[in-house]
Order: structure tokens, then sequence, then C-alpha cells
């Protein structure tokens, strides 16, 4: 793209102080005291090998000091009350600008939030209708489902009622200090449970089943009240409206495990009878322009809405009008326009969040901002890849710099700087292996300069089905009535653009068969204790050894049991509650971070305390089990590409493609008969993504089925069958537009992947 050619007048040398970020000795995590020069105002790329130290310069070294520096400036009374954020481990960081990081952080855990919230196209929308719509009831508010004015009574703007089974919420046949409450953290003597118990609105020592009329509503309905308990003041609430208000107006993802558990066999949820899920007053919904109320614009596809909005002439509200438009043709340019407003955010997947915020910054009037993007690529057909490079370029060209981390060629071909780290993952990673433009690149050397011009070639010989699994009639979501067959014992890669129907075919229909395993990217069920060792099920083995080395218990061994260290129960960590603020954690003085009490440290395996095990990488501790149960599962973590994760290392800090392939890595290991597997090259590098293509083999090889949904040409080429959707997405998806093999798809169709994928193979013809 020639707009990616910056002007040789303009070239930015290191010797320039202030048109470049400098970073001197920078160590984080497993960074090797390295220096290198950023330029400013340009679009820099980040490439490498997971675990090759891109996050930590990135992410860990250079954001995290901007953002360190700006709470700074703010008073110390300011900053008590804001998150703690420690210096990263470097000894200097010069020319520094605000930083912004467009993440793939899931946008928000509030059930409120959607689409149209997150982006304004929905308050804008808002004011249009507040000065066009006919009839005219009020002002903007009266359109928010977010505001008393606006949401439905019914439903308090949420679209949807709750109803509470009371019997999942205590037996009737006990009284409370019988432990009547069956609520997670309503156990007798618990905090909770002593406000109820000391309210003085019922007696704790009579049965449920035996309460007055008054005192049944007391005890599940009654609205907050001041009250005293053994001379303290506490509010009281009754049961069924605290949890209605604590619990069920969050998204349910956002819950904890345990409590999220509770919510789904206590609560049945419904569509709002009063205003039919649309969450406004009835009011709202009356105010119409050219026949359509609000609701009816959110819930349009952005794309048709777009259209829509074009044909609305008033002068009175132009420039907001206009504003509006330009947001939306920006959702449709990043390949979101099928999308609705009125899509919940928390819904959103990694790859959508992450461009939805990015056309938020897109209208910003700010310049001279550092853009940071991790991946903005996931998810996206090499078709949309294009607009994702325009934007970035649009970004830059304001006067901003864009720091990219990626691995695709197409977004390291528009770079004006690309820094490659390496030469391995892990202890074998943190150099930077190149620093320069492109060409440079190209000529380096490097692992990653190897592989910007390699491609997979069509399988020659594509397997021969055993049968197939056949789905009919699908119409989830877009899906429009697809019946398609998906053989068995070959790999199939389901491909097709963002919102064609790919993931409402294969969760949809596939996910739930019996033998059917899904390893996607989704977040591991569990806390901030686990980590590879004990999700994998390696801890068990480990501890093992390490009693029958010593002659003690077994559980000695565990950071969530008896050897756990008492000062942090086994975290290592301490974490301080902020209340409405984010958590602070420090490392635990008591164990020094090490998670053991002292005396589980002195016990050895082979010379190793069980902290120095768990701190050793996959291929560290590979080498130290060579046999057994340990060396099995520590072999399928080699194969699926993990072999620089920590044992100990926490689930929480994994990026969704390390999370997939560790699932994929448990699965190995379990005796299924087919995988599913969504977009498994997420964050490989070119050179790790020939390994995943061997890995797939083996599966299939070994009598599975593999069915991958996957963007990648390579993972494409390597297929013996292709399930392709479109043509577009949205309501312009839905249907199946080619299967067959892929040598077939090249040769003879003209889809929008076949296109790509032709010229991915060098057979683009005309």
């Amino acid at each position: 793209m020639a707009a990616a050619d910056p002007d040789p007048d303009q070239q930015l040398t290191p010797a320039d102080a202030h048109t470049v970020i400098q970073v001197r000795g920078a160590r984080e995590n497993n960074l090797r005291d390295i220096d290198v020069d950023l330029p400013k105002r340009r679009l820099t790329v980040f490439t490498g090998v997971s675990g090759s130290g891109k996050s930590s310069l990135v992410f860990g070294t250079i954001a995290a000091e901007s953002q360190r520096l700006i709470n700074e400036t703010y008073t110390a009374f300011v900053q008590s009350f804001m998150p703690s954020l420690g210096r990263p481990d470097v000894d200097g960081l010069h020319n520094l600008s605000a930083a912004i990081v467009v993440d793939q952080e899931r946008m928000g855990a509030n059930s409120r939030s959607t689409v149209g919230t997150a982006t304004d196209a929905y308050t804008m929308l808002r004011i249009v209708f507040s000065r066009v719509g006919v009839p005219h009831i009020g002002a903007s508010g009266a359109f928010s489902f977010n505001l008393p004015e606006g949401m439905c009574p019914r439903c308090e703007g949420l679209g949807q009622i709750s109803e509470i089974d009371v019997d999942q919420l205590v037996d009737r046949d006990k009284s409370l200090n019988e432990g009547a409450i069956t609520v997670p953290g309503y156990a007798v003597d618990s905090w909770l449970w002593s406000v109820m118990a000391g309210s003085g609105f019922y007696d704790p020592d009579t049965r449920l089943r035996d309460f007055t009329e008054r005192e049944w509503e007391d005890f599940l309905h009654k609205p907050p009240v001041k009250i005293k308990v053994g001379g303290n003041g506490f509010t009281y609430e009754g049961l069924a409206a605290k949890l209605q208000r604590t619990w069920l107006v969050k998204d349910r993802e956002a819950l904890q495990p345990h409590i999220r558990a509770f919510v789904d066999r206590a609560v049945v949820f419904s569509r709002c009878p009063e205003c039919e899920g649309t969450r406004l007053t009835r009011a709202a919904l009356s105010s119409k322009i050219d026949g359509v109320n609000i609701a009816e614009c959110s819930a349009m596809q952005i794309s048709d809405l777009a259209v829509f909005l074009r044909a609305v002439d008033d002068p009175g509200v132009a420039p907001l009008l206009a504003g509006l438009r330009r947001l939306l043709d920006s959702l449709v340019e990043i390949g979101l326009g099928y999308l609705s407003l009125d899509r919940p955010a928390s819904t959103l997947s990694g790859g959508e969040a992450q461009r939805v915020k990015m056309v938020r910054h897109l209208g910003s009037s700010l310049t001279d901002v550092t853009y940071v993007f991790d991946e903005p690529t996931i998810g996206l057909h090499p078709h949309d890849i294009q607009r994702m490079n325009e934007l970035l370029l649009l970004l830059r060209d304001k006067g901003n710099t864009v720091l990219v981390v990626e691995h695709k060629p197409e977004v390291i071909a528009i770079a004006d700087h690309v820094v490659d780290l390496g030469p391995g993952a892990g202890e074998a990673g943190g150099e930077i292996c190149y620093s320069g433009d492109l060409a440079g690149l190209r000529a380096s050397g490097t692992l990653t300069g190897r592989h910007l011009e390699h491609r997979a070639r069509l399988r020659e010989r594509v397997r021969t089905p055993r049968g197939q699994l056949s789905i009919k009639d699908a119409d989830l979501h877009n899906l429009r009535d697809v019946s398609v067959d998906i053989p068995i014992g070959v790999l199939t890669v389901v491909t097709g653009v963002a919102g064609s129907g790919k993931s409402s075919l294969i969760h949809g229909y596939l996910a739930d068969r019996e033998g059917v395993v899904v390893a996607d990217q989704s977040p591991i069920r569990g806390s901030r204790r686990s980590n590879p060792a004990t999700y994998t099920g390696l801890l068990g083995p480990i501890r093992t050894a390490f009693a029958k080395a010593n002659g003690v218990k077994a559980s000695l061994f565990s950071a969530n049991s008896e050897g756990a260290c008492p000062h942090c129960n086994g975290l290592g960590l301490v974490y301080t509650d902020l209340a409405m603020m984010a958590g602070v954690a420090s490392v635990c003085e008591g164990c020094e971070g090490k998670r053991f009490t002292p005396e589980v440290l002195t016990y050895r395996l082979r010379d190793k305390n069980i902290g120095e095990v768990l701190a050793m990488s996959v291929e560290e501790a590979y080498a130290f089990f060579p046999t057994g149960q340990a060396n099995a599962v520590l072999g399928r973590l080699f194969d699926v590409g993990l072999s620089y994760l920590r044992l100990g290392q926490p689930l929480n800090t994994l990026s969704g493609g390390e999370r997939q392939r560790l699932k994929l890595a448990v699965h190995m290991g379990e005796k299924s008969s087919t995988y599913i597997l969504d977009e498994p090259t997420t964050g490989l590098h070119m050179a790790d993504v020939d390994k995943l293509l061997a890995l797939l083999d083996r599966l299939v090889d070994e009598g599975n089925t593999v069915v991958v949904i996957e963007h990648h040409q390579a993972v494409m080429a390597h297929a013996d069958w292709i399930v392709d959707l479109g043509p577009g997405g949205g309501h312009d998806g839905g249907r199946v537009v080619f299967t067959g093999a892929p040598a077939e798809l090249v040769a003879s169709a003209d889809t929008l992947t076949a296109r790509h994928l032709r010229r991915y193979v060098g057979r683009e013809t005309g």
C-alpha cells in the first residue's frame, strides 16, 4: 500500500532523540536488558514467536510506564484512590506520549452495555429521535434505557425479567439458625447471615415454613431499611430483593463461577412482556422517524441503519447526523456492519471488541498519542485485513504513534518499522533480533524474515472420509436453513468473512454431540489460583513424586491445601480491595511470592523444591520428568506449542490462543473422536503455524475428525475439505457458498475465500 511508505525526506534516525521513543535496559519478564528506538508518528509492528517478549516490551514496559506517569500527574489524594502501578523493570524510557491500549478484553461486564452505548452511536441516535421523532416526547433521556425517564418500568431497562425460584434459595424445613439459607455467602455465622438473623423481623429459631405472611414478605422482599444488630448499624434488605439488586443486574459472565452456577440454578430469565425486550417505555417506542422507532433502528444491522439514516434530512440535526453516519460507516468499514446497536457488548468476541474500541478512537481529536494494539486481525478474514490496515494507517496519519503486536504478513507489510523479538520463547527469547524497515527484515535471516514469504501448499492428496456428520435446516442467528455434511475422519476447515455464520453453525449444531470436544479461546473457568500444572492434572503426579521422595503427605505440595503460606493462603500475592476502584496486588511478605510454607520448601526432589519445579518452563520440566504420567502431560503441552509456559503461571495471564492450545493439550489426553478448534492460529508466529498443521495431521491420522474454524490461508490450503460460508456477514451471510476440496475451491469457485486463497497459493488468474 503506497500510504505505508513514509516520505524519504522525513525518514527518522535514532540520533534525532525527540522523534523516537527510547527504551533502555528493559528487563520486564523475559526481556534481556534490551535497548531499542521506536520512531514516533510511525507504524511499528512487533513480531516474534509466542513468548518471545513482544507483550512484555509493548504492554508491560512502554504502555505500563506511560499509564504510571499519567497517574503520577494527579494529586496524592486522588492517587490514593487509584490502583498502584509498579514501575516496569527498565533503566530508562524517554520521549513517551500518552498511551491508549486497544486490547481484546471484553467490553465491560454490565448487562446494560451494548454496541450502541459503547460507541456512543446510541447516544447520538437518541438525540436525533428527541429532535426529529414524531410525536415529540421529550429530551434524549426519554429514549435511554439506562435512565429512569426512558427505561421500561417493568424490567428497569434490561429487556428481560427474572423470576427467582425461592426453593433454590432456602430450605423451608429449617430455621435460619439451622442453615435455612442456601445462597452462597449466607452460611450460619457469616456476616450476611447475622444481619438477617439479628434483624428482629422474624425469629431465627422458627422454621421458614412456619413464617407468617408478613414475616415471609420481610424475609424475601423488604426494601432496604436501617437496623441495629449487636449495637452496630446495618442496612437490612429482603433476601430476594438483595439478590435481584446485586447479582441479577450484572452480566452473567462477570459473576464468580460459584455464584454464576447458583444464578443459573435459581433464576429463570424471560423476555419482558411490557417492552417486548426493547428495554424502553411505551412512550419512547411511540416516537418514530419515517415510521421506524428507535428500538427498531437499534435492532437493524448497522450497515442497514447507515442506509436508513442517509434518507433522514433535517437541518436541525444535520451536524449530528453527519457524525453518526461517519461512525456507522467506520463500523462497516472495519468489518462490523453485521452487528446491531442493541447487541450486548459482553457477547462480542475479543477481536470484535477490539475493533469496536478502535472505531471510538478514529473519531478522536487527540493527536500525538501512542496507540497500542494486540493482534488487531484476530477473527478477520483475509478480505477484511486490508480494511484494518487502512484504519491503522489512518490513525498514524493523524499524527499518532501506532504500535502493533502482530503475526500476519499482511500487517507486517504496511509497517514503517519492524521490531523482531526472539530468537525463541521464554528463556530462549527476550532479545531484539532485528529493528528496521521491511526490506531489512526480509534480508535479516531471522525466523520472521525467513517466513515472510512462506506459503503452505495445497494438499495434493486429500483423505477419504469414513462417513459424515449431518447438519440439517440450521437457522440459529443468521443461518438460513443450512444443511451441510461434515466428513468424518478428515481435516475440515470452516471459513468465511466475520459474521458469516461459522460459529453459529459449528458451535450451535456440532459442539454438543457425543464424542465432540471443543477447544476455544474463552476464559478458563477457575480462579487466579489456577495454573497449567493444576489445569492439566500435572500437579497430581508432581505432588506424588515429592511425597514419595520425602516420606510425607502429598497435600503438603499443594498451594491450595496444607502446604499453603498462611499469610496469602497460597496465592503468593496479597490483594487489597479498593471497593469501586481496581484492586491492588502486592507480593506476599510472608512467602515472598513462593506460595508455600518455609517447611514445605525444605523438601526436595532431585535437588529442586516444589516452588522451583513450578517455576520451570514446560521444556525444562519435560527434561526433569523423563518418564511417567508427568512426562506424558508435558509432552502434549510441548506438542501444542506451549513449551515456554511456566508450570505455575496463573491462567489469567494467558492469551486467548494460549488458552485454546492448553485446552487442546488436555483433550488430547482423553479418548475423543471429534475435535472442534476455533481459530487455533491466534497468537501463532508463521513458523509455528507449520507445527500446528503437523499436530492437526497427527490428530486426524490417529483416527479423529478435526473441524477448524479458521481464516488463515495456510490452514485452508492444508485441509481435506472446506466449508465456506457467506457470501457476506450478518443478513448477507448465513449460506454455504462452497463445499469441497481446497484445490477445487481454488480452481473454480468465485467466493471471497476462493479469491484470497488463489492469490495465497500463487494461482491467481487474469
